[in-house]
């Protein structure tokens, strides 16, 4: 579910990647301030646990495509973040979702603890994690 650039449209810099629709209403922090900062951003739905290729194809695909940042919501286990790092060496920025029970606590856990070599910077949880990590992506973008 990749959110398309409209004709005359920059093509987008940053992308805003979650595991599932119900991320959405976390995310949309991210996409409102990167909208009145007028970053052009594209929105992706993909899950590493239910669609393994078309995430891994995502990834592998991104900087080609113009990509110069991605914020990866994830709830859960929070595995999308660290998936995505493992495949391409733009900057990754993880915002854990609080959809388990353990509201976010294991997701976070999960995005900060990945493995010496799989760098995403990590953002708390939730709706200001979303804002914090479209903020981040900013400033990243601001050095380039």
């Amino acid at each position: 579910m990749l959110k398309k650039p409209k004709k005359n449209e920059p093509l987008p810099v940053v992308s805003i990647v979650m595991g599932s629709k119900t991320d959405e209403d976390v995310m949309g922090e991210c996409t409102k301030l990167l909208t009145q900062l007028k970053i052009p951003y594209e929105v992706v739905v993909t899950s590493c646990h239910r669609d393994f290729e078309k995430t891994r194809e995502y990834a592998m695909n991104a900087k080609k495509r113009g990509i110069k940042v991605i914020v990866a919501g994830a709830g859960y286990a929070a595995a999308l973040p660290g998936f995505i790092a493992s495949l391409t060496d733009l900057p990754v920025i993880g915002v854990p979702i609080p959809s388990s029970p353990l509201k976010g606590i294991d997701s976070i856990l999960s995005i900060a603890e990945l493995p010496k070599g799989i760098p995403v910077a990590t953002m708390g949880i939730g709706k200001g994690g979303a804002y914090n990590g479209a903020l981040l992506a900013a400033r990243i973008l601001k050095q380039k």
